[in-house]
């Protein structure tokens, strides 16, 4: 493929349930393990990105407590063979904020899974990686879109 040409494909699903999205989890947990890519998840304030992530992690062996990095803006797990940060810029002010707390390294040999990327516009790589969710009814409508990864 030549180089800066994006190879995409996008596939959706829908979760009647927490169980379901976290069978959704397991399943997306066994596509990343391993594999030290960026994920943009965005969705609504309680849309179920944070119930996606820490059921991606509980899937790839993570035994500790799995916090919502809302405070902290990153809460690192390190798993065998692989690092995961997971972000949540809801409350960043300025992009810059990254770079003062050495953002750039949290991106490099991980895989990283951010919420509210929009905060972080001019200053994130693009994904690898973009889920969205929203709310269809009682249902979430989870939309995984691949970009220049293997699927």
């Amino acid at each position: 493929m030549p180089r800066g040409l994006k190879m995409s494909s996008t596939e959706t699903h829908l979760c009647g349930s927490e169980q379901e999205t976290l069978e959704l989890a397991k399943l997306l947990a066994e596509r990343l393990s391993g594999k030290k890519i960026l994920v943009y998840l965005e969705g609504d304030l309680g849309a179920g990105k944070t119930t996606l992530v820490r059921g991606v992690l509980r899937a790839m062996g993570c035994e500790t407590k799995i916090k919502s990095p809302t405070y902290t803006l990153v809460e690192t797990y390190d798993l065998p063979g692989l690092r995961v940060n997971h972000f949540d810029l809801y409350r960043m002010e300025d992009p810059e904020e990254l770079e003062f707390m050495g953002g750039r390294e949290y991106f490099e040999d991980a895989l990283c899974f951010i919420e509210w990327p929009e905060k972080g516009t001019g200053w994130l790589p693009d994904p690898d990686l973009y889920i969205g969710i929203s709310m269809h009814g009682n249902a979430r409508q989870i939309a995984l879109k691949w970009q220049n990864s293997p699927t």
